[in-house]
């Protein structure tokens, strides 16, 4: 089994490209719903209200504007959260692997560097995109103010860091087009594709 990371900075597209990968056939394992089922374990519920206090749950539900505000602002906090959650997403991407039957996965994660998570995959598809169409399209969409998505940012690998630790690249500007992208992108991956 061929495991194929898509990674890049907030608001660059990975969702959308992994979707595009779906419709194709292909398994996609996306790391943020992952994430957010292990903050539901009662045991990450602990560690996560040991560190942050009891109001990151309200009635068992994560309070995730709170938390995003103290994690963002904070390198340490974001870091002790982080030893938390990739662990059990690492074991969680390990199971969903040995339980589905294919030739080619991928593994859609913002955090493929920054948690190391890279090392376990054979390659790496990074999706970028200009900063102001990023900004503009994760305040649309999560309804936060410029500067959460900045603050947000700060705390990835840049998109000149991204590309050089990458296979691959796909750039989503609103200009270039994706379809033409995959097919190279999965052509150098080594699977063939006809698309009618």
């Amino acid at each position: 089994m061929k495991k194929v990371g898509i990674t890049g900075c907030i608001g660059a597209g990975k969702t959308y490209i992994s979707s595009i990968l779906e419709k194709l056939g292909f398994p996609v394992f996306d790391a943020d719903f992952h994430a957010k089922q292990c903050m539901k374990n009662n045991s990450v519920i602990y560690q996560i209200k040991n560190i942050f206090g009891e109001k990151a749950y309200m009635e068992g539900v994560l309070q995730k504007e709170f938390l995003a505000k103290i994690v963002f602002s904070n390198s340490e906090k974001l870091a002790q959260l982080n030893k938390i959650i990739h662990p059990l997403v690492k074991d969680s991407f390990i199971e969903w692997c040995d339980s589905i039957s294919a030739d080619i996965v991928f593994k859609e994660s913002a955090l493929l560097f920054e948690s190391n998570a890279y090392v376990d995959l054979d390659m790496v598809v990074c999706v970028i995109c200009p900063k102001e169409i990023c900004l503009n399209r994760v305040i649309k969409r999560d309804m936060i103010t410029k500067e959460d998505v900045l603050r947000r940012m700060k705390s990835q690998f840049s998109d000149s860091k991204k590309k050089k630790l990458s296979d691959y690249v796909i750039l989503n500007d609103n200009k270039e087009l994706l379809m033409p992208q995959i097919i190279d992108m999965l052509t150098a991956i080594g699977v063939k594709i006809n698309i009618e």
